[in-house]
């Protein structure tokens, strides 16, 4: 049994389960308190200062959808973030206990539940905030990852995988990273273009020095200039003390502007005339303020096209482009997909403490076969997900959760397209993948199981 230490903040509405909770609880924790609304949570953080809180998704109010629950663990995060909170939820909230998360949350326990795995769970997110307590109390160690308001700030690393296409852009960010020439990253949602940038900046010369990331198509045109150039004091309502645009925090270093061709057009001339001049001029002010920076900028926007339509800037457009770097999407680069889900399986056990180790061969033909209109953050939420909520050690095609109307797509038009040749090879390739799992290089293929039967006989499988 696990030692018997910590304190415990039990929060539902229930007062069987409080009861139940009241008598297994004491086993392992010194001090287990229960209260069955949120009502008096703030002031049971404060007084009592749990290492761990359980919290309900619903209680007895108007609000039954279990957002109440992602609320208030959002809210003790905020208040505490060293505490660690596991929700306790019904079957049927497990995707809000998901959300719950990503958003902070250690674990999530279903109702009804298992005494051994509650006990187990608990008390691994009561090791872990006395750990994170002890942390904060010795100072961190040479070493030691930083840690800000509790949670492990890291940044994604490139995967550049073995596809062509990535080989060719991973040879010219080799080239152009040590330089200051100006970079422009298109492609679709999700391709992965701000880790590029931060790639980009992470191998120049400026890697000790900020990089500033701006999500232009966000900022209303209404703060464009404040937020990009800044302001003086007093120079509108509300405007009570200077501020520091992003030009200037990016001083010395790089600026990202994501979305760059969501940009009005009216304002694209502003933002032409400092990159042109490199000095800005805060609104309300009128010193020229020298910035001295390296500008990436990306879309998933066809620029000359809205060049062409009149919507983007010609000059602006040429002044971003000295080089372009086109991000392929993840249907492009297929050999890339199970290496870059194993790698979200590593990064998602650890993250959620699952004792998840890989993929096995139906969960792979089933990645291989999917259509990734999200491109790369669709198949890093769908590898989230499955590690979540995964009872094995081994992800399997029945955890890898993709919409019916998307597992299979490209395969099944490629078997309809292909020669005779080329289709038994992707038979063939889809039955060993999957270790002769029928139903699996059905999926894969997005085929039918008869077709596969079928298929399967007439190449002689």
């Amino acid at each position: 049994m696990a030692s018997k230490d910590g304190k415990i903040l039990v929060v539902d509405d229930n007062l069987g389960i409080r009861r139940a909770l009241e008598i297994l609880l004491p086993l392992h924790f010194t001090d287990v308190k229960t209260i069955p609304s949120p009502a008096t949570l703030v002031n049971s953080l404060e007084q009592f200062r749990p290492d761990v809180v359980l919290l309900d998704m619903n209680f007895n109010t108007s609000i039954n959808t279990g957002n109440e629950g992602l609320y208030w663990a959002g809210e003790i995060k905020k208040m505490a973030p060293e505490v660690e909170v596991v929700l306790f939820t019904a079957y049927a909230d497990i995707q809000l206990a998901v959300e719950g998360m990503k958003r902070g949350a250690f674990d999530f326990i279903v109702k009804p539940w298992d005494n051994d795995k509650l006990a187990a769970t608990l008390t691994a997110a009561r090791d872990k905030a006395r750990k994170a307590l002890g942390r904060s109390f010795a100072g961190a160690q040479d070493g030691d990852s930083v840690i800000l308001n509790g949670a492990q700030q890291s940044e994604e690393s490139m995967f550049w995988g073995t596809s062509k296409p990535m080989s060719v852009i991973k040879k010219t960010v080799q080239k152009i990273a040590p330089t200051d020439a100006t970079v422009l990253i298109t492609g679709e949602n999700g391709t992965g273009k701000d880790v590029l940038a931060r790639e980009i900046h992470a191998h120049s010369l400026r890697a000790e020095k900020p990089m500033v990331a701006v999500d232009a198509g966000a900022i209303t045109e209404t703060l464009f200039e404040s937020e990009l150039f800044g302001h003086v004091k007093g120079a509108f309502t509300d405007a009570n003390t200077d501020h520091v645009g992003k030009f200037e925090q990016a001083d010395g270093g790089t600026l990202f502007l994501d979305e760059i061709g969501n940009i009005p057009l009216h304002l694209q001339a502003k933002l032409l005339r400092v990159i042109q001049n490199r000095s800005v001029v805060r609104v309300g002010g009128s010193k020229d303020i020298p910035v001295n920076i390296r500008l990436i900028c990306a879309t998933n926007m066809d620029l000359e096209q809205l060049v062409r339509e009149g919507r983007f800037r010609e000059d602006l457009y040429y002044r971003i482009n000295t080089v372009h770097i086109a991000l392929p999407p993840l249907r492009e680069r297929r050999e890339d997909i199970v290496p870059l889900a194993g790698r979200f399986t590593a990064q998602f056990a650890e993250k959620y403490h699952r004792a998840v180790t890989g993929l096995d061969d139906s969960a792979k033909a089933m990645l291989e076969g999917g259509r990734w209109s999200g491109n790369i953050r669709e198949l890093q939420n769908c590898i989230e997900k499955a590690v979540i909520l995964s009872e094995g050690t081994v992800l399997t095609a029945k955890d890898i959760q993709i919409e019916q109307s998307k597992a299979g797509a490209p395969a099944s038009g490629m078997l309809k397209s292909v020669s005779e040749t080329e289709e038994e090879r992707l038979v063939r390739e889809a039955v060993e993948r999957t270790g002769g799992n029928i139903s699996a290089a059905a999926k894969a293929l997005g085929i039918s199981r008869p077709t596969m039967y079928a298929k399967m006989k007439k190449y002689g499988l």
